[in-house]
């Protein structure tokens, strides 16, 4: 009788202890926001200026994935991710209509640029987007494309389509499958074209020997989104600390740290805030 009191106390115990340890590792990650995200906030800079920031004012700690939009997104349906950060818009309201994400907030906006080498071999540069493709595609000079369901890939698909080319398959046309500042790296050294997110090139601008060749087309507007996810479909989301990230990217002390970033070092800003703004006047 005394053993089995004993046996029963110390099961007891045990369970105790599980509840108690597993509820503090929930707490502890539940202080971990995992933001997935486009590699041009990553590459650009900016996310070295907010996360900190964030994570101060917050207290909880972002891990950040950068990988493009389209792989974001799919993270987001698997339930890997807390909240994204991303720009791809016909993407991401698939997304929200197949019922991944709670909440689809307007953050920022710059724009792509078509870049490449100086001597300009397809003669595009001053020529609306379409038409640049059509004349890289006419001499057959190099053209990297990242290949890799982002948000710029998507982009660059959707002028490849309005142009009526079809470049894959095709010996000019190169997809690296890799992030925006490493598809540039590789433009620049085979002297090729790409398009790029702004903000990315000018990070990178030194080092590459490319030049903006076409910029200004309402076709190259480049806008971005912050999504949290849907906790009911999947409760093991850190759905406070996405909505606290998505709160602070569109927060007014944000938006205006966005609206200075680059402006020191580029004289220009390399985004533009567009928090509570009414999609239709960025052409949503």
């Amino acid at each position: 009788m005394i053993v089995k009191q004993i046996l029963n106390r110390i099961t007891l115990l045990a369970a105790l202890f599980t509840i108690l340890v597993g509820g503090g590792a929930a707490q502890a990650a539940s202080k971990t926001v995992i933001l997935a995200t486009t590699t041009s906030t990553q590459d650009s800079g900016l996310l070295d200026v907010l996360v900190p920031l964030f994570e101060k004012e917050s207290g909880f700690q972002v891990k950040t994935i950068s990988v493009g939009s389209g792989q974001a997104m799919k993270m987001g349906e698997k339930g890997e991710a807390d909240v994204l950060l991303v720009h791809s818009p016909d993407a991401e309201k698939k997304f929200m209509n197949d019922g991944f994400g709670a909440t689809r907030r307007l953050v920022m906006h710059n724009d792509f640029i078509i870049v490449g080498p100086a001597a300009d071999p397809a003669k595009i540069k001053g020529a609306g987007a379409a038409d640049a493709l059509k004349r890289i595609a006419s001499a057959g000079a190099v053209f990297a494309s990242r290949g890799d369901n982002s948000g710029t890939h998507a982009k660059e698909k959707g002028l490849w389509k309005v142009a009526a080319i079809t470049p894959d398959g095709q010996k000019w046309y190169q997809q690296t499958g890799l992030g925006m500042g490493q598809t540039l790296n590789v433009a620049a050294e085979k002297k090729g074209y790409a398009i790029t997110d702004r903000a990315t090139y000018l990070s990178l601008k030194k080092s590459l020997g490319l030049e903006i060749l076409v910029e200004g087309d309402g076709k190259l507007l480049n806008v971005y989104h912050v999504i949290e996810l849907k906790s009911a479909k999947w409760p093991k989301v850190n759905a406070q600390g996405g909505r606290a990230f998505a709160d602070f990217m569109v927060a007014k002390k944000t938006q205006e740290i966005i609206g200075r970033f680059g402006v020191e070092k580029f004289g220009a800003p390399l985004f533009f805030p567009d928090a509570g703004k009414k999609p239709e006047l960025l052409g949503l």
